[in-house]
């Protein structure tokens, strides 16, 4: 309803309107409202994973920090792909972008920027998002940004797994051709808290595949283990530690002799922004593709490198990704 300040309009004026004026007041203020305030955006949310447990377990301070940290890296690759921060709260953060492509250009960057940081830090503390993506209709005024699909963008990304960027059908269908809809795997409709339909959601893999191993055979059993989606990843035969996962990958055997020539801890992968770095923490034997690693040594491992642990396991590291091609995934989102 029009007021004094927006429109000089009197009470009295108003008070004078009948039942059709104002509803005829309403629909042309709607229709103004949406010619000047409703436009696109991709929009994006993004949040620390486990922070409350982050917090207890390290102190509010070092919770603190790591939220900043989040808001810093986010804040750079944000202003790199030419997107803007709406509004920060708690650990998580609302940015909006004017296309697909650079939300995802830009969250990828902080992915990126992430992985970096994390070089540095104990596995416990290292920091580890979830992020969605949504294309829609919004009202905004250049500053606030309001709308129902800001409420689906956030429930996107709740949905998302740790350090996964996730994007709506609407937000795929925006990528070109070219582009980044080649990297996107679909994942089906799901339902989302508060939103009233099923929604038809895809994972954007960021990572390059033919450097970043995805999943790693266990040869002598033919077991395939899917690698976890993170920087630092621990193998070894402890299962916990003091209650706590100790490895991401447990090796078990079922010869007492044998399993003891693997390490409770015996090495560990970290992901650097160009492919992983084995490096074993353990002086029991490492291999990698038949040549010895030290204790402490770092070695690159790609797709199809093998590593023998403690000469009684042997572990092949291999890309598995189920990536739709480009027509391929723009028939999918067609037939949605």
């Amino acid at each position: 309803m029009p007021n004094e300040r927006t429109q000089g309009w009197s009470a009295e004026a108003i008070a004078a309107l009948s039942m059709t004026d104002i509803v005829r007041l309403q629909e042309e203020l709607s229709r103004e409202l949406k010619r000047r305030f409703e436009k696109e955006l991709a929009l994006g949310f993004s949040d620390v994973v486990d922070s409350t447990d982050y917090f207890t377990r390290f102190g509010d301070e070092a919770g603190r920090r790591l939220q900043q940290t989040h808001f810093d890296l986010l804040g750079q690759a944000v202003l790199s792909a030419g997107g803007r921060v709406v509004d920060t709260a708690g650990d998580g953060a609302f940015v909006v972008f004017p296309s697909v492509e650079r939300a995802a250009a830009g969250f990828i960057e902080l992915e990126k920027a992430i992985t970096q940081e994390n070089q540095t830090r104990a596995r416990e503390q290292q920091l580890s998002v979830r992020i969605g993506i949504h294309w829609g209709r919004v009202l905004t005024d250049g500053d606030q940004v309001t709308g129902e699909s800001v409420n689906l963008a956030a429930r996107v990304k709740a949905s998302a797994a740790p350090n996964e960027i996730r994007l709506t059908k609407e937000a795929v269908q925006e990528l070109s051709g070219n582009s980044y809809r080649s990297s996107t795997r679909l994942l089906g409709a799901i339902e989302l808290k508060g939103i009233p339909r099923a929604v038809t959601v895809f994972s954007l893999d960021w990572r390059e595949r033919d450097v970043f191993p995805d999943a790693v055979c266990i040869l002598e059993t033919g077991e395939e283990i899917q690698l976890p989606n993170q920087d630092t990843i621990r193998f070894g035969r402890l299962k916990e530690s003091d209650g706590l996962p100790a490895n991401d990958i447990v090796l078990l055997l079922p010869d007492e002799t044998d399993a003891r020539k693997i390490s409770r801890w015996h090495f560990e992968l970290r992901r650097h922004p160009r492919g992983f770095i084995l490096r074993p923490v353990s002086e029991q034997l490492t291999e990698l593709d038949g040549q010895l690693i030290a204790k402490g040594a770092e070695a690159p491992i790609r797709p199809g490198s093998v590593v023998r642990v403690g000469r009684v396991v042997t572990l092949e590291f291999v890309s598995r990704s189920h990536l739709s091609t480009p027509d391929a995934s723009a028939a999918t989102i067609g037939s949605q």
